[in-house]
């Protein structure tokens, strides 16, 4: 089974919609399925190109996030792509299932347009998945909307491979009907399209996937050579500087190492360990990048959390004595 997700928001790193996707990848690989994601802000110049793919898949993951208003501009141009060049007998075999997360009104609407364009380029709709967001942190690390993320996932395997039939529909109708599926395309739109396709294109992707994949290999064997998981672990412990009477709890997310560092801090004790503290006073998330770029003395919590790069929740101030408890030299 193959199974596309067009990711159409701006990739920002406390995206809800980032966090539900790589959660909805993660079980669909467990059940074997072969997932290829395509993030749409770093295709800028190629979603058109990219209607061509949704004939490669059983079943394609629409995700978007609401930010102000509507699905977004590259949702959008990629459904234009799909209506305007892709083979409609194809995309007739193929279930389409709308993620919509909101951090402000509009996510039922979302799905809505989602449904209703996909009817009419003739696909078949399932299950959708929405929901408002208000504090991303919280939603990562509330179990019970993990588990509803999973059964969506499992639901989704289960209708592509059920094949479950659907009733028929009014925008399926009024696309048979009365919309034509052919247009006539400009020079350009023909170059553009006939780009996707040739040698010199496939050779640049091919490529990227093999750098991609080296990045990741060289990642890991980074983190052996320091050490492997006790690297989390040791870098605090070597650097503690006790402050007299400070007692506090901190569990540090490693968002793209799916780890989770738990610190214990009680005058001159410390413990640290890996695992979850859902209790803890502060909780943040950062990448494996800023951790390192801190760990390493070229940046600190503070300026982490100010910038961005970080997101957290709990006291300010507790969140500033990380800086003052752990001195990591460059």
């Amino acid at each position: 089974m193959n199974i596309n997700i067009y990711y159409g928001g701006r990739g920002l790193v406390d995206d809800p919609t980032v966090f539900v996707i790589n959660k909805i990848q993660e079980v669909l690989t467990e059940l074997n399925v072969n997932v290829t994601r395509y993030n749409l802000y770093e295709m800028k110049n190629t979603i058109t190109t990219l209607s061509q793919t949704i004939t490669e898949a059983d079943g394609l993951i629409l995700a978007t996030t609401v930010e102000w208003v509507g699905m977004g501009g590259y949702m959008q141009t990629f459904l234009d792509s799909c209506w305007l060049y892709s083979d409609k007998s194809q995309a007739a075999s193929i279930y389409m299932f709308p993620v919509v997360m909101a951090r402000t009104y509009g996510e039922r609407e979302v799905t809505l347009a989602l449904n209703n364009s996909w009817e009419i380029i003739g696909g078949k709709i399932g299950q959708a998945l929405s929901a408002y967001i208000d504090d991303t942190t919280d939603f990562e690390f509330n179990s019970e909307y993990n588990t509803i993320i999973e059964k969506y996932a499992e639901n989704v395997y289960r209708t592509i491979s059920q094949k479950i039939k659907q009733l028929p529909s009014s925008s399926q109708t009024i696309k048979n009907n009365m919309l034509k599926d052919t247009i006539k395309l400009t020079p350009q739109e023909s170059e553009q399209l006939s780009k996707y396709a040739s040698d010199d294109d496939f050779v640049k992707t091919q490529k990227q996937d093999i750098e991609s994949l080296a990045s990741i290999y060289k990642e890991l064997l980074s983190d052996q050579e320091n050490g492997g998981d006790d690297y989390y672990i040791n870098v605090f412990k070597d650097n503690f500087k006790p402050a007299a009477g400070f007692k506090s709890t901190y569990m540090l997310s490693i968002s793209d190492k799916e780890k989770l560092i738990s610190i214990y801090v009680d005058g001159s004790q410390i413990k640290v360990e890996l695992g979850e503290n859902k209790g803890a006073d502060v909780i943040g998330k950062l990448t494996k990048e800023t951790f390192d770029n801190v760990v390493k003395g070229r940046d600190t919590f503070h300026r982490a959390f100010m910038t961005g790069a970080m997101t957290a929740r709990g006291n300010l101030k507790t969140l500033r004595m990380l800086d003052e408890i752990f001195r990591f030299q460059n």
